[in-house]
């Protein structure tokens, strides 16, 4: 079985936890803006919880959340700070920790409704140049569909550094597994397989539609002779609906245990995931009770 390598939770809702100014729609970019000592002490907390990867938090740094002329004077400017702090953040903990570039979805979570090719190409480019030169690897976050992953690829094509591709899955448990745009897992895989994808990853959806997305991916797997590492990060929201409007209310929480969490972990884990953290709500008590395990099983 592969060796486990603990992500980092998720920052927007661990910001907020921590008293950082936070409200829709700047969301986590907030606080990079008005309390960046609040990033970096997220980021602190993640690291000395056990996570061996942190994202650069970025996430919130396009037009969706900054509005078009703020994105337009200071997205590039706000992205390149994010990742700088990351840097930072890694270079004083003296551990040995990667920082991860975030290509966040470019028209707000869970709306491949909203997509638009061009525009996200722009965006997601914007994003990657200001990233680049402080990330060890690069994390496509919560995309919705296979469209999404299209215009993506095409902006980390210019890198060669490991890229991974995470998808955010309909939260209703199944006999296949769905992207939010209806489209199936097993058609992601297949569409990954021409790009630079290192691996599949599946985040921002609630944790107990996961394991179906992992049965399929390795149905795709094991037919093709191919390897894609494969990695989760869910949230503890309650399940969020078609036609979620992102943006509009902030998701209700469902507060999933660190004990919880760590036994859906360990279930993807035997089915074959390697790379685990969390995203919105997942904290660092999470994080810990998952680098706990992760050091009694190696």
């Amino acid at each position: 079985m592969a060796n486990i390598t603990i992500l980092d939770g998720g920052m927007g809702r661990e910001l907020k936890r921590i008293g950082a100014p936070f409200s829709q729609p700047l969301w986590s970019a907030q606080a990079l803006i008005e309390s960046p000592k609040h990033v970096k002490q997220a980021h602190q907390g993640f690291i000395e919880a056990g996570a061996q990867i942190i994202i650069v938090n970025s996430y919130a740094c396009v037009p969706f959340h900054l509005g078009a002329e703020r994105f337009t004077e200071q997205g590039a400017e706000l992205a390149k700070k994010a990742a700088r702090i990351a840097q930072e953040v890694v270079s004083e903990s003296q551990q040995e920790v990667l920082v991860a570039g975030s290509i966040p979805p470019a028209f707000g979570s869970y709306r491949p409704d909203l997509f638009e090719a061009a525009s996200a190409y722009e965006i997601s480019s914007t994003l990657f140049n200001a990233q680049d030169q402080y990330v060890d690897l690069w994390l496509a976050e919560t995309v919705a569909s296979l469209a999404e992953a299209e215009v993506i690829s095409k902006v980390l094509a210019h890198t060669d550094k490991p890229v991974y591709f995470s998808f955010t899955l309909m939260d209703e448990v199944g006999q296949q597994s769905r992207l939010r745009s209806g489209e199936l897992v097993t058609d992601a895989v297949e569409a990954l397989f021409a790009t630079n994808a290192a691996g599949i990853f599946f985040n921002c959806s609630v944790p107990e539609v996961v394991e179906q997305a992992i049965l399929d991916v390795n149905q795709v797997l094991e037919r093709s002779g191919k390897m894609l590492t494969i990695g989760v990060f869910a949230n503890s929201f309650t399940p969020i609906k078609s036609g979620h409007q992102a943006n509009d209310t902030i998701q209700t929480m469902r507060n999933v245990s660190p004990q919880e969490y760590l036994e859906f972990a360990q279930k993807w884990h035997q089915l074959g995931a390697s790379i685990i953290g969390g995203c919105c709500g997942i904290e660092p008590s999470h994080i810990k009770a998952l680098a706990t395990w992760r050091d009694s099983v190696e």
